[in-house]
């Protein structure tokens, strides 16, 4: 689950981890209201104001404009403000701002010059450890980076046996090249970041800018937050932030019948049970010709109302042209899934693209006679090389 940046920023201030101050606002005058109890709190006579969507690039689109008056805060927020938001990362169609953050400038002019570095706490896979990347170049897409100055990105591995050493907030530190006063505050800073990391459960936290003031302070200019969605329950506070708007509404409309469902962009919808066989049905109709439309495990639990649930969420994505159901029956009979297919069919009156169905397992004979039976047009097969050939018959 993802957070808006002022969420995350909330949820790191908790951890003690230094944060630009900023007030989330849904009108051009409850900005105003803000910037001006930013400037009572804080000093500052001028404003950033940022688009709260879950999507990164939002400068480039025009979802972050500096205000350095209260009439230009108003103005500038009503601009941004139900604004269709795109980036390189919503896609060209965009989203809809719904709110926005008023937050206190940073970048003023000092005695030591700023800096804006990139940091980020995740899980290393190959290594199976929490890992810090930073880099010397904030403020830019960490993948850009990595592409065009691979030297300049750095990783420090965190042993869950310890945890974050203390010489290893120093090595940071140093490498980010800073000394004195904005050493000592990084070295307080990197501790503080990863304890709110995994206290929160969190996928990813990612920091980027993580800024050096003028007058030597570290603090969290941005932030990216995502909480793993399995570790929730531990979490009500957090999951009681979630912002559906921000999701696809498919998959929000999944999530209600708990179906594990994520869109892809290609023309075969799928319907499993399990996250190894829908992987593997997913490579199929890919071989296949195809390309699937989207990954949707069903569970253990294939009843008539399930099953239709699942067809009709497939069926709302326009691109798909045939369906393919892959089910294993171990704990769950064949029979019975096969019977839910049946009545969810006659449910379903609109089901006019082709349904491909395997049945493997537990009565899987007695299966493949209930789908022969039903007189639905039902292509019921046997092998993984059927369904293949049904498939590329039907996107051909």
């Amino acid at each position: 689950m993802n957070l808006h940046e002022y969420q995350g920023k909330a949820l790191l201030s908790q951890f003690g981890v230094a944060i630009q101050q900023g007030i989330p606002v849904h009108s051009a005058d409850e900005a105003v209201q803000a910037a001006q109890q930013l400037q009572a709190s804080t000093g500052t006579s001028c404003w950033v104001l940022k688009a709260q969507i879950h999507a990164g690039g939002r400068g480039k689109g025009g979802g972050v404009k500096v205000a350095k008056s209260l009439e230009e805060v108003r103005v500038k927020a009503g601009q941004i403000l139900g604004m269709q938001l795109v980036t390189p990362q919503t896609g060209p169609q965009g989203k809809k701002v719904h709110q926005i953050l008023v937050a206190q400038d940073v970048y003023y002019e000092g005695a030591s010059p700023v800096q804006e570095f990139y940091m980020s706490v995740l899980l290393d896979r190959s290594s199976g450890k929490n890992i810090i990347v930073y880099s010397t170049e904030g403020g830019m897409d960490i993948e850009q980076v990595a592409e065009e100055h691979p030297d300049k990105i750095h990783k420090e591995v965190i042993d869950p046996s310890v945890g974050i050493m203390p010489f290893q907030s120093r090595k940071i530190a140093r490498n980010l090249g800073l000394s004195g006063q904005a050493f000592r505050e990084m070295t307080r800073f990197v501790p503080a970041l990863v304890k709110a990391y995994e206290q929160s459960d969190a996928a990813l936290f990612e920091i980027n800018p993580l800024f050096k003031t003028s007058d030597d302070r570290i603090i969290a200019v941005d932030a990216k937050v995502s909480i793993d969605d399995n570790a929730l329950y531990r979490h009500p506070d957090l999951e009681a932030q979630r912002d559906i708007r921000e999701e696809d509404p498919t998959e929000v409309e999944a999530g209600e019948h708990n179906l594990n469902y994520v869109k892809l962009d290609g023309n075969v919808g799928c319907m499993v049970n399990g996250a190894g066989l829908a992987m593997a049905t997913m490579d199929i109709i890919q071989l296949s010709g195809g390309k699937p439309a989207n990954f949707l495990d069903v569970g253990g639990t294939a009843n008539a109302e399930r099953v239709a649930n699942a067809f009709r969420i497939i069926r709302k994505d326009p691109n798909v042209q045939a369906i393919l159901v892959n089910i294993f029956g171990g704990i769950v009979r064949c029979d019975r899934v096969a019977q839910g297919i049946v009545d969810a069919c006659k449910q379903l009156e609109d089901m006019d693209i082709p349904l491909i169905v395997r049945l493997q397992g537990t009565n899987a004979s007695e299966a493949r006679a209930l789908l022969d039976a039903s007189g639905l047009p039902i292509q019921a097969v046997t092998e993984l090389h059927e369904a293949a050939e049904r498939v590329r018959a039907c996107v051909a």
